[in-house]
């Protein structure tokens, strides 16, 4: 389960969607996210569905990582589809157990909630597929920019934000490691209780924690060698710039955004 985490990994490539300015990318984010939640029906979610699918299709991404991302939140899917099943108690009921009813629009509302989450997460997770921590370190600081009039740290949090995600990868790998030495040495994950199980990590969140501190350290260490001082005055080897490609995809991704606000006038189902 440990090593079914994509979550902030970066595939290189040359696909469209690789060679796509990346500021363009966390605009077309934001709208893939607002086609999800404007959705009332499943038609207007399939819709969502089917951009999602040419996404993956265009960028080179094997489908099957969208299937590895999917699982660590597996229990968290299931979670929120129970809540929903139980707890909406309008329209027909399908099964009824002393307090327990079960109705058909608690059932859709599970399946429909539990396909938006999934999708959520393999949409917003092929922004760091595609995107590489620098070129998303200089996105973010541009669409921060503005705040700056402010005095908002537009840098240092495009910074900070772009180094956790770069070093999720790099934990979970540590995270890997450690629980096959505990193994090793005879540590139990699997059996017990949830209080046994929970007691067993305490093994590994400390050398994890000392190694995440002593990685930061490092980190630290090597940023100050290389003179860093933060983002004033700072310059960028490559400069971001938006082609027709852009365009095009922005387009194409409002046009998915109307087709789903029509469903949801006309077909609301």
């Amino acid at each position: 389960m440990i090593k079914d985490i994509t979550i902030g990994q970066y595939f290189p490539g040359k696909s469209v969607l690789h060679r796509l300015d990346p500021r363009i990318k966390l605009l077309l984010t934001v709208l893939y996210i607002v086609m999800l939640f404007s959705a009332s029906g499943f038609v207007g979610l399939g819709i969502g569905i089917v951009f999602l699918v040419f996404a993956f299709a265009i960028s080179g991404i094997p489908i099957k990582m969208m299937v590895k991302g999917v699982k660590p939140i597996l229990p968290v899917i299931i979670f929120t589809g129970i809540l929903n099943l139980f707890f909406i108690s309008t329209g027909n009921v399908i099964f009824s157990l002393g307090f327990i009813k079960i109705t058909d629009d608690g059932l859709s509302t599970m399946i429909f909630m539990a396909v938006r989450i999934v999708f959520l997460i393999c949409g917003t997770s092929l922004l760091t597929y595609t995107t590489s921590p620098i070129a998303l370190t200089d996105a973010i600081e541009r669409v921060l920019s503005p705040l700056r009039v402010f005095h908002f740290p537009a840098h240092e949090i495009a910074m900070m934000m772009t180094i956790a995600l770069r070093f999720i990868p790099t934990l979970i790998e540590e995270t890997d490691k450690i629980m096959s030495a505990q193994k090793a040495r005879g540590a139990d994950f699997e059996s017990g209780s949830i209080i046994n199980r929970a007691k067993a990590l305490i093994p590994v969140l400390i050398p994890l924690f000392v190694s995440a501190f002593r990685r930061a350290e490092e980190l630290a260490l090597a940023m100050e060698c290389r003179c860093y001082r933060g983002g004033e005055g700072r310059t960028r080897m490559k400069q971001l710039k938006t082609t027709y490609l852009d365009y095009i995809a922005l387009a194409v991704t409002v046009l998915f955004l109307v087709l789903i606000i029509l469903a949801n006038i006309f077909i609301p189902i």
